[in-house]
């Protein structure tokens, strides 16, 4: 089973945990099936079939460009991260 890092601002919805094992060969298999255990997972990280805007997926440590249709392999480990924000401003 891959397994899926959950960030902060998520774990509320899988019960505090940080990390999932979780069975899919693609990232869009591994969201249904964390969504099947935790409803409301999927709708914070896709939106109209696609990743949300601000969220990146990594799969064994390199970003990907293909979003859902990410392959996943059986000993994965898969990222959610969510976009930073923020920062040191200008000064005036």
């Amino acid at each position: 089973m891959a397994k899926v890092w959950i960030p902060p601002l998520m774990r509320a919805l899988t019960d505090g945990q940080q990390i999932v094992d979780v069975e899919g060969e693609s990232v869009r298999e591994l969201v249904a099936a964390l969504d099947e255990r935790f409803p409301g997972v999927a709708d914070r990280i896709i939106d109209e079939g696609r990743i949300r805007p601000g969220w990146t997926v990594a799969v064994d440590g390199a970003v990907q460009n293909r979003g859902l249709r990410a392959a996943v392999g059986p000993d994965s480990e898969v990222h959610f991260v969510p976009a930073m924000t923020g920062g040191n401003q200008p000064r005036s």
